[in-house]
Order: C-alpha cells, then sequence, then structure tokens
C-alpha cells in the first residue's frame, strides 16, 4: 500500500462525511496511517479516540471521532 499525499482532485479521509477506516500503524503526535479501501493509506489524526492498529476508526475531516470496530479477536 502506498501513502497518498492527496494527489487527486478529492481527498478521501478529508471528506466531508464520516468514513471507516481501519488503522494500520500508529504514528508520533497522536496521528495514524489508515487504509482508505482504495490501494493507498492516509494519514489521519487519532487525538480524540484511543485507537489501535487493527481498529476501525470513523474519520471525518481528518479527525478520527470514534472508533466503530476492533482489530481485537
Amino acid at each position: 500500500m502506498r501513502p497518498d499525499p492527496h494527489p487527486g482532485d478529492v481527498c478521501i479521509t478529508c471528506s466531508d462525511q464520516a468514513l471507516p477506516f481501519v488503522v494500520l500503524e500508529l504514528r508520533d503526535g497522536a496521528l495514524a496511517l489508515v487504509d482508505t479501501g482504495a490501494g493507498t493509506a492516509e494519514e489521519v489524526s487519532v487525538a480524540l479516540v484511543d485507537a489501535a492498529v487493527g481498529d476501525t476508526v470513523l474519520v471525518h475531516a481528518g479527525e478520527a471521532i470514534a472508533v466503530v470496530g476492533s482489530g481485537q479477536p
């Protein structure tokens, strides 16, 4: 999966709708890399949630606003 620096017309994680994405990696500064489902990954803020790798987070405007699924069995 390649990082997406927003080369297209639309930033998937910055949309006006809250959309679910799976956390691939937690990063410093309360950031996470998420799977966009489009073959790319994007960085989002996870400052408002307690997310772990594998969790599904609801992202609105580049900010994870809820954990909606756990990556834990």
